[in-house]
């Protein structure tokens, strides 16, 4: 069987392809580490002037729903100003190429008083597929090389290859490895002795089979095995045939194209939703952009702002989100459970715990977004939580340009690998200044292995006083009192080694059954290239600190001390504006207003202290936000004076 491949992609798909020439990062980082990144996100966003219906204040839900299920294909359907008091979700199946714009994020208003299922805004298709129950299986036999954009199906244990289309999002997933062979090691196992993870699986992908990547069918050719076309190609290099590599898909076709703009999204009134504000489920080539989204605090809040559930290729930028339950699913964007290639760009997160958060995402860009007021409540409420975190299986992806307080790779639903994180501003204490736990800008757990950190921005002077307290065996029981302190915390198996393992040696543990063990290949896996940090008050190019010598991820030395502006962006973005320096942080950057004058505000962080006027400590409240305000003149990132209290 042979399919017609001259499938009509839309025009924000012909970009995508494998890297073949130089990247960005090249000469700083090894192939084996790092994508092209440059195809995250949707791609450019379509401006669909043609508007098919203007609704006003006073309309339903479903009227809302009506209107867009009528739409025409790449046109918009355009809520006037006002506020809409809205009883029931808006919910968009099996719809695409269709746009719900508002007046502004400050001039339409949509207030929920209740929601749908799994969110207040959801978008899929009809074919709710999930890991717990896949309609369509099949054997992956051949074409595992990181970057193979072909590789065979050889049969089906469910469904039909029928149910395959040019444009179907295909899932990739290997077996866990059984045992810790000192490489990349994909676990999420708890319980017993050997364990990996705190909590177990957090169910993202298959039983058994965490290690997951996302891509779309390109073409579809054979009679069985039929040989598979995709992209993007294959980023993890440790795909191979001894870990019975497998494929599942949906019967239905993804839900592409939807695009969600200026509007406000006000959730405080809906009681606990065990989902998010918006849920997208089975999604591709779709955005949200200069939204709005408000959140209750405490615990009635939705666990989530947006929430990506086997998406790909998602943008959400330009956007503010206030507010969340300040415990654990308190988070703002969430890319996850299969998830990849997404990118949440520009946007600026107050008073929620985590800001952005990967729970099994494959080459998703978390980009130049701005965190503020880290309001976890848990443990006393002295505990600091991490804006930029990994929370289960993953790989390859990237943060960049970010300012707020950590980067946290955990290891509660298991291990991780091949992260990078370039020119980001990392404090390790809230902007409020009130916790006094984890307070580390850089905490890599156990498991967490070939991470890349490179021209980052580290610390709080006159706070961090050690440059790193690291795992120096599987037993080491760590120090709390120099984690606490510290700009890395590295390879221990939970906080600074002391809370959770080795059980009975280091602190109380959680029972009979908890083990884990302290990894010292987190810290020589470890490549650090040109960070500035508060401790030793210099940005270390230090060989010491680039993995050459081990096998097979090593990387060579960089031959130089210069840096790229980016690892995804090919130049100054259109949204930055001519009033700082591009890039705004790192080694390179001088003048600024961050420690040793190495970082200057973004325009995310410009436009919550300039134009919303935000409170530096983020307890300003839900604050008016208008994305054109902010981005559109490109002139609102001069800092004022006196800004020491916000980039310290």
């Amino acid at each position: 069987m042979t399919r017609n491949i001259r499938f009509f992609f839309p025009l924000f798909l012909l970009c995508l392809c494998t890297y073949s020439s130089a990247q960005n990062w090249s000469g700083v980082l090894a192939p084996t580490r790092a994508i092209d990144w440059s195809q995250a996100g949707a791609g450019a966003i379509p401006p669909r002037s043609t508007n098919c219906t203007t609704l006003n204040p006073g309309v339903t839900a479903a009227q809302i729903n009506s209107a867009i299920t009528s739409c025409g294909s790449g046109q918009t359907v355009f809520l006037n100003a006002g506020t809409y008091n809205l009883s029931g979700g808006i919910v968009l199946i099996n719809k695409s190429n269709v746009t719900l714009r508002g007046a502004g994020a400050d001039k339409t208003l949509l207030v929920f008083s209740a929601g749908g299922t799994g969110g207040l805004v959801y978008v899929g298709n009809a074919d709710t597929d999930y890991s717990d129950g896949p309609s369509n299986v099949a054997t992956w036999t051949s074409g595992y090389a990181a970057g193979a954009t072909s590789i065979t199906l050889g049969s089906l244990s469910l469904g039909s290859i029928g149910n395959l289309h040019v444009g179907s999002l295909l899932i990739l997933d290997q077996l866990d490895d059984a045992s810790d062979t000192g490489n990349i090691y994909v676990c999420q196992s708890s319980g017993s002795n050997g364990t990996c993870s705190q909590e177990g699986s957090s169910h993202n992908g298959r039983a058994g089979r965490s290690q997951n990547q996302q891509v779309i069918v390109t073409s579809i050719s054979g009679s069985g095995p039929w040989t598979i076309g995709i992209t993007p190609g294959l980023y993890a290099p440790n795909w191979r045939s001894s870990q019975t590599p497998g494929a599942w898909f949906s019967s239905a076709l993804p839900v592409t194209g939807i695009g969600f703009e200026d509007f406000s999204v006000d959730a405080r009134a809906v009681s606990n939703v065990n989902s998010g504000i918006f849920y997208f489920q089975n999604v591709a080539y779709s955005w949200i952009k200069g939204v709005r989204s408000v959140n209750s605090t405490g615990g009635s809040a939705l666990h989530k702002h947006v929430w990506l559930y086997q998406s790909s290729h998602v943008t959400v930028r330009d956007s503010y989100f206030y507010g969340a339950g300040g415990a654990s699913e308190s988070y703002g964007v969430d890319s996850a459970y299969s998830s990849s290639d997404n990118l949440i760009e520009n946007n600026v997160f107050q008073h929620i715990a985590t800001a952005t958060i990967r729970e099994g995402d494959a080459g998703s860009v978390f980009g130049y977004n701005y965190a503020v007021d880290n309001f976890y409540t848990a443990g006393g409420g002295d505990w600091q939580q991490g804006d930029a975190y990994s929370h289960a299986m993953g790989d390859h992806g990237l943060w960049e340009g970010n300012i707020g307080s950590e980067l946290e790779l955990d290891d509660i639903h298991g291990t991780s690998f091949m992260y990078t994180a370039f020119r980001n501003y990392w404090t390790g204490l809230d902007t409020g200044g009130n916790k006094s736990a984890q307070t580390v800008p850089v905490q890599i757990y156990a498991g967490s292995r070939y991470v890349n950190l490179v021209g980052n921005v580290l610390g709080k002077p006159g706070y961090h006083s050690v440059y790193q307290t690291a795992a120096a065996s599987a037993t080491d029981c760590g120090s709390m009192a120099n984690g606490n302190v510290s700009i890395y915390d590295i390879g221990y198996s939970s906080e600074m080694g002391t809370r959770f393992a080795p059980l009975g040696t280091c602190g109380s543990g959680l029972g009979a059954n908890f083990l884990i063990n302290d990894d010292t290949v987190a810290v020589s896996s470890l490549m650090r290239w040109g960070n500035y940090d508060t401790v030793n008050a210099t940005s270390r190019f230090s060989s010491a600190e680039v993995p050459t010598g081990i096998s097979p991820y090593g990387n060579p030395l960089p031959a130089s001390q210069t840096l790229p502006s980016s690892f995804y962006l090919n130049g100054k973005p259109g949204w930055w504006g001519s009033s700082v320096p591009w890039p705004a942080i790192g080694p390179d950057v001088t003048g600024g207003t961050g420690p040793g004058g190495h970082a200057y505000l973004t325009p995310a962080a410009a436009c919550y202290l300039n134009v919303m006027s935000g409170k530096t400590d983020g307890t300003s409240g839900p604050l008016t936000f208008s994305a054109d305000s902010c981005y559109a003149s490109g002139t609102i990132v001069v800092p004022p004076s006196g800004l020491t209290a916000v980039v310290q």
